[in-house]
């Protein structure tokens, strides 16, 4: 079997774009093809689950190879395989309706992430690092015979028959000049371990040594021996696809430590789990800001079925829950274009107030079941209720139950408690309620003692917050001056 042709008589431009246009963005291509490799894996399973598919499954995986010396890189499955019909649907005939949209559509992206995926680009990808792509494959079907496929980054490709014995696919780059980078380990385990740590597939990439001890010597001093073992980087039940039950507190410590490793353990999480009407799952941490916004460098991360997307989360997540650290995944996030630019539908709008109210919820929560508790962590989250309380009004509504107000004395009181503290001594002849306040209680100090001689109360507003805060609390509460 030998067959040449054209890949699609609109995709002239499409080549050139993806080596030149999209070349700052050019590692996503290891995330796009070995997410690939993981789906056709998957698939496999599901099949034979179905009793679609009555051959011996194997073992599961995908592998990341290269030969640094013939500038190659290599991801392999046992999954589907393909048969040469199908390669000509799938890779031949690029899912979109011409080379008009596309361009369209390219005028206005600001890089890669916004164009690979929407087009059904997730494998042309691999053009953006390679001279030449080869495809060995083989399909689970009975009697398909293995195919070969080649294109060298024009618009031609050719079919031949393959030389895979097993069921699976191969797909070697050949890697170009200006893409030697990724000829490294450690530039692959890089990327391996940003877009792939936590994908449901074992994921191998070359192997491992370890010393094991091996019996006692003559001086009964513990013997090791080094064994070699694959290196599988990834872990395929991260903590958010297992269920509450099923995690102690030590699980979501160690996942936070494996997240954000040499950061100070979290105060508390919440664990997000829900499946209408729409999927979402996740766990949130939140971490000791003290009294003071901390430059972001630990971000909430966002996943798509287990494969790591963006970072960035500001359409999906409320700005004041930017604060907290932790990992959302959910295939029902819109992706402009691609996987990694979101759209404020209305499934992101269910979302960011899902996320809001659990929010809102796990802290009334704590305020009940441990008042005192709750105090003592006030320090690190009072900063991050207060700015949710003037950013969001749903969670104004709620967080306004437990908010706390801290006098110069240092006691605590909600808002209604504090109203019955000061009503009597605080109340102008207007009916007006009278909160008064220091922001600098050194300096203030002889304003705090004269108050306190007349009876009045001084509360403390010292936080970056706080002026925003009280002007809040101002337009909130009626009959109270702040």
């Amino acid at each position: 079997m030998q067959e040449k042709g054209t890949i699609s008589i609109h995709t002239e431009n499409i080549f050139p774009i993806i080596k030149k246009f999209l070349y700052s963005d050019n590692e996503i291509f290891l995330r796009e093809l070995v997410s690939n490799a993981v789906d056709a894996t998957q698939k496999i399973k599901r099949l034979s689950s179905l009793g679609q598919y009555s051959g011996e499954l194997g073992d599961l995986r995908v592998e990341v190879a290269f030969d640094e010396t013939a500038k190659t890189i290599t991801i392999s499955d046992n999954g589907l395989g393909m048969t040469a019909d199908e390669i000509k649907k799938y890779i031949n005939q690029i899912a979109f309706s011409g080379a008009t949209e596309f361009m369209e559509k390219f005028k206005e992206a600001k890089d890669a992430n916004e164009i690979i995926g929407r087009f059904g680009l997730g494998f042309y990808s691999a053009f953006m690092v390679a001279d030449k792509v080869e495809i060995e494959t083989l399909s689970y079907q009975e009697g398909a015979e293995p195919a070969h496929w080649v294109c060298d980054g024009s618009t031609e490709f050719e079919i031949s028959t393959g030389s895979l014995e097993e069921r699976g696919t191969e797909i070697t780059l050949h890697i170009n000049k200006d893409a030697e980078e990724f000829l490294s380990k450690h530039r692959i385990q890089e990327i391996l371990d940003k877009y792939c740590k936590f994908l449901p597939v074992p994921i191998k990439f070359g192997t491992t040594t370890q010393e094991e001890e091996d019996g006692v010597d003559e001086e009964g001093k513990t013997k090791y021996v080094s064994v070699e073992s694959d290196n599988i980087i990834n872990d395929t039940n991260p903590i958010w696809t297992k269920a509450p039950s099923e995690l102690k507190d030590e699980d979501y410590l160690n996942f936070y430590k494996q997240l954000y490793p040499f950061t100070e353990d979290p105060l508390f999480w919440i664990h997000l789990n829900v499946d209408y009407p729409f999927n979402l799952t996740g766990v949130l941490y939140f971490p000791k800001l003290k009294n003071d916004f901390e430059i972001q460098k630990n971000k909430i991360k966002l996943y798509s079925r287990q494969v790591f997307i963006t970072d960035e989360v500001k359409d999906i997540v409320p700005e004041f829950l930017m604060l907290l650290h932790g990992v959302i995944d959910s295939p029902d996030i819109p992706l402009n274009i691609s996987r990694s630019f979101l759209q404020a539908d209305g499934n992101v709008k269910k979302i960011n107030s899902y996320i809001t109210k659990k929010v809102a919820d796990k802290l009334a929560e704590l305020f009940k079941a441990d008042r005192k508790a709750f105090e003592e962590k006030w320090t690190d989250i009072g900063l991050f209720v207060k700015y949710g309380m003037v950013s969001e009004e749903k969670f104004y509504d709620k967080a306004k139950d437990f908010v706390l107000l801290n006098n110069t004395k240092k006691e605590n009181f909600t808002l209604n408690e504090y109203k019955d503290k000061v009503s009597p001594e605080q109340t102008d002849k207007n009916g007006n309620l009278v909160y008064i306040y220091t922001n600098d209680p050194a300096k203030q100090d002889a304003f705090i003692q004269s108050a306190g001689k007349k009876g009045y109360d001084v509360l403390l507003m010292n936080s970056p917050i706080d002026n925003h805060f009280i002007g809040h609390l101002e337009h909130k509460l009626e009959k109270n001056i702040l």
